[in-house]
């Protein structure tokens, strides 16, 4: 019979990163805060307490949570903090921000738990194509804390990388 047909990337050392296999999986949810401000621009305390303490919270359970205010009104970081100790009894994780402020902060502490011993000394491939959107800044973050440990760090597919980092 012919020569067999040999797949030297499953042979080879390379090791393949795939952010989306650490992707939390979980509703997104967007709070804005606009909607409590008189005519969305001025936060007056007593109102904005009132909407605080009636607003049902439960409806955040297991929910990932951004919180921003879309209107140019100066919020001063108490009020946040008064929606997310709401929020906290309910929702999975609470950011200031939008939600690519979340996606990055989840995948922050995904990576900062992340045991990168496999990868010491061994060339790595950051995969570059997911179905799931992931920010840049997750690139980033995941390349700074593989370096540490890796031989080499190239981004994309087996078949095309882009070489990144060579010991």
């Amino acid at each position: 019979m012919a020569d067999d047909i040999i797949n030297r990337v499953a042979n080879s050392k390379l090791m393949v990163i795939d952010l989306e296999d650490y992707y939390p999986e979980g509703d997104r949810v967007l709070f804005d805060i606009k909607d409590w401000l008189y005519e969305e621009f001025v936060l007056r305390e007593k109102e904005f307490r009132t909407y605080v303490k009636s607003h049902d919270w439960s409806q955040y359970k297991d929910q990932y949570v951004a919180i921003v205010c879309s209107s140019d009104a100066i919020i001063p970081a108490w009020a946040y903090m008064l929606i997310a100790i709401e929020l906290q009894s309910f929702a999975k994780y609470t950011v200031l921000g939008g939600l690519n402020d979340l996606e990055i902060a989840l995948y922050q502490n995904i990576i900062n738990n992340l045991d990168i011993s496999t990868y010491k000394d061994k060339p790595v491939i950051i995969k570059g194509c997911s179905k799931k959107q992931i920010p840049d800044a997750v690139y980033i973050i995941i390349s700074n804390k593989i370096k540490t440990v890796a031989k080499s760090i190239m981004f994309g597919e087996a078949c095309s990388s882009v070489p990144l980092f060579k010991r």
